[in-house]
């Protein structure tokens, strides 16, 4: 099951149905013309087995230049998806689907093709997927951003930041690159 209402921070347990549903909405993105894009992975908390995370399916878009995102910008709004233009996320352009504007089924965040974001994004996931300690120290500070900021994406992702001072950014991407 994916979907949460905006704003909400509520974190479920894994759903072995989140790689599918990404599978699908690759195909979907790969139907219309985005012929800036060189990849789309999976990324974020659903992309990891066993992890608890918010029902929304993350996708990440990389692209070469960054600066041609705009070129996706209608194809992504033909299936349904629309431009979150104060997501706030520095170096992202960020997309969202869901069953109608209340609420996010999939986020798709656009960056640079084998850029920093890009390769910390991946390293990161497959870092989660491959450390059960690592996994278990990212859950308990998503827990804990959760609940203190139930409502406020902006505000989760403020305090869940503090975990990834600690994440040293080049070994992940060393290790995984």
């Amino acid at each position: 099951m994916i979907g949460l209402k905006h704003n909400q921070n509520i974190l479920v347990d894994y759903d072995p149905e989140w790689p599918i549903l990404f599978e699908q909405e690759k195909d979907r993105l790969l139907e219309v013309d985005l012929n800036v894009v060189r990849g789309i992975e999976h990324f974020g908390s659903t992309s990891v087995p066993g992890l608890r995370a918010k029902p929304i399916i993350d996708i990440l878009i990389g692209i070469l230049p960054l600066y041609d995102w705009i070129q996706c910008k209608q194809p992504l709004e033909s299936l349904g998806y629309d431009y979150a233009e104060k997501a706030g996320v520095p170096g992202h352009y960020i997309f969202g689907r869901g069953r109608d504007f209340s609420e996010r089924t999939h986020l798709i965040h656009i960056v640079e093709f084998d850029g920093q974001s890009w390769r910390f994004n991946l390293a990161f996931r497959d870092a989660l997927r491959a450390n059960r300690n690592l996994r278990e120290e990212y859950i308990l500070a998503k827990e804990a951003a959760s609940k203190m900021a139930p409502e406020g994406r902006a505000k989760y992702n403020e305090l869940k930041q503090a975990f990834f001072l600690n994440v040293n950014v080049e070994d992940l991407t060393k290790k995984m690159g």
